[in-house]
C-alpha cells in the first residue's frame, strides 16, 4: 500500500527536513568537521524513518515530487547568471580536462563492474548497473537500461538491481565529497578567496557575528532575472528538441543565464544586475537545498534490501575506485591547488550520485573554506550537458563484450 504525500507538502517537508539536517550538522561534530551538507543530513534521516514506518506498517510513503524540478531549474539559472565570460575563458583548458577525465571514468567505473562480475559469479552485462548506468547515469539511466539488460541475461530483477545501486550510490556520494575536499584541502594547506562574491550558498557567520542583511528589493530582482532565464531557456529547449537533441531542461536555462550575465549589465549599464550578490545566492542556496532535501527524503531505502552480498562488494569497490580516482587523478590533473580541490569533491558527487549532488558537496566545502565559482560553472556544463552522451556509447559498448 501506498501513501501519496501531495506536492505543497512535500515542497514543506523538504524545508523542515533542511532544517533538521542544519540541526544535526551543528550537533554532530563529524557532520560539521567532514563539510556534510544539510540537506544530506536531514534527508537520509527522514529516509531512515519512512523506512522503519514501511517494516512496520508495510505502506510506502510516496512524495509527490513534481515542485522539485522547477526547484533545480531554479538552481541552475542562478548558476548562470553568476557566471562571468572571463571566467568561463579561463576554464576552457579545465572543462576539456575534466571532460576527459569522466569519460574515462566511465570507462574504469564499467570495468570494476565487469570485475566485480567475473569474481561474484554475475552474469556480465550486469556490469553497467553496477557501473555507468547507475552510477554516474542515476536512476533516469538505471531505469532506461534495465529492461534492455533483463532481456539479454534473462535475470528477472535487473532494473530493480540499477534502481538499488543508483540508490546507495546518491547516499554515499553525499556522504564522501566533503571529506575529500577537506581532506586535499587542510593536507595541502589550501584556502578559496574569502573576499570573492558568493556563487551559491553563503559562508557560515562567525559566532557572535551579525549576519548580513538581503533585502527585499534585492532578493526579488534575483528572482525576476532567474525566472527570465528559466522563460527563455524552456523556449531554447523546445527548439533544440525539435532538432531531435535531448537535454535536460536546466541546461539550456544554465547556458541562457550565462548569455544574459554577459551582456545585459554591458547593454543596460544603468540596470542592478544581481550577479555576485548576495540576494541570488540565497536564492542558489534555498532551491539546492529544499532540491537536495526533497530527493533524499524521499529515498526508498527499503529497495537496498534488494542487494545480496556480491552486489555490495561490487559497490563498495565502486567506491574504493571514486575516492581514489577523486584524490590522486582529478586533483593532481586539475591543477592541485583549492579550485581543485573543490571540483574533486564535486565529482565523487556525480561520479556515484547526480549534478546536484555535487553542487552541495562543493557548496559545503565552499561555505567553509572560500569561494570556487569556475568550480560551479565548469563541473554543471560536463556532468549535465555532455555525460549522458557519452555514456550511452560507452554502456552500449559494455553491454556488447
Amino acid at each position: 500500500m501506498e501513501m501519496t504525500v501531495p506536492a505543497f507538502i512535500a515542497v514543506t517537508l523538504g524545508m523542515v527536513v533542511f532544517f533538521i539536517g542544519a540541526l544535526l550538522t551543528r550537533e554532530v561534530a563529524f557532520l560539521k568537521d567532514y563539510n556534510i551538507p544539510e540537506p544530506v543530513s536531514g534527508g537520509i534521516a527522514v529516509a531512515l524513518v519512512t523506512w522503519g514506518f514501511y517494516v512496520l506498517t508495510d505502506r510506502r510513503i510516496v512524495f509527490d515530487l513534481s515542485v522539485r524540478d522547477y526547484l533545480l531549474v531554479l538552481f541552475f539559472s542562478t548558476i548562470g547568471l553568476n557566471a562571468r565570460i572571463a571566467d568561463l575563458f579561463k576554464g576552457g583548458r579545465l572543462l576539456v580536462v575534466l571532460l576527459c577525465l569522466t569519460i574515462g571514468f566511465m570507462i574504469l567505473q564499467n570495468l570494476v563492474g565487469l570485475v566485480g562480475t567475473l569474481l561474484f559469479g554475475l552474469d556480465r552485462p550486469l556490469a553497467v548497473l553496477l557501473g555507468s548506468a547507475a552510477l554516474i547515469g542515476g536512476h533516469g539511466t538505471a531505469i532506461a537500461w534495465g529492461p534492455q539488460i533483463e532481456a539479454i541475461t534473462g535475470f528477472a530483477a535487473a532494473e530493480e538491481v540499477g534502481i538499488a545501486s543508483a540508490t546507495l550510490g546518491l547516499v554515499l556520494a553525499a556522504l564522501i565529497g566533503g571529506p575529500i575536499g577537506k581532506s586535499l584541502i587542510d593536507r595541502n594547506g589550501l584556502e578559496g578567496d574569502r573576499d570573492a562574491p558568493p556563487v551559491v550558498g553563503l559562508e557560515f557567520p562567525e559566532k557572535g557575528e551579525p549576519a548580513e542583511v538581503v533585502n527585499h528589493i534585492s532578493l526579488m530582482r534575483a528572482t525576476l532575472a532567474a525566472h527570465v532565464a528559466i522563460l527563455l531557456g524552456w523556449f531554447a529547449h523546445q527548439a533544440i528538441a525539435q532538432m531531435g537533441l535531448m537535454l535536460p531542461l536546466f541546461v539550456p536555462c544554465l547556458l541562457v543565464g550565462i548569455v544574459m550575465s554577459n551582456t545585459v549589465p554591458y547593454v543596460f549599464p544603468h540596470i542592478s544586475w544581481p550577479t555576485g550578490s548576495r540576494a541570488l545566492a540565497v536564492i542558489s542556496d534555498f532551491s539546492l537545498s529544499i532540491f537536495l532535501a526533497m530527493s533524499l527524503m524521499s529515498m526508498q531505502l527499503w529497495t537496498l534490501a534488494e542487494l545480496g552480498g556480491p552486489i555490495l562488494g561490487v559497490l563498495a569497490m565502486q567506491v574504493a575506485m571514486t575516492v581514489c580516482f577523486a584524490l590522486f587523478v582529478v586533483f593532481r590533473t586539475a591543477g592541485r591547488d583549492y579550485q581543485a580541490a573543490v571540483l574533486s569533491s564535486g565529482f565523487a558527487g556525480f561520479a556515484l550520485g547526480a549534478t546536484p549532488t555535487a553542487i552541495a558537496n562543493m557548496s559545503a566545502v565552499t561555505k567553509r573554506y572560500g569561494a570556487a565559482p569556475l568550480a560551479f560553472v565548469v563541473l554543471p556544463l560536463v556532468s549535465a550537458f555532455f555525460v549522458d552522451l557519452a555514456n550511452a556509447f560507452v554502456i552500449r559498448f559494455f553491454v556488447g563484450l
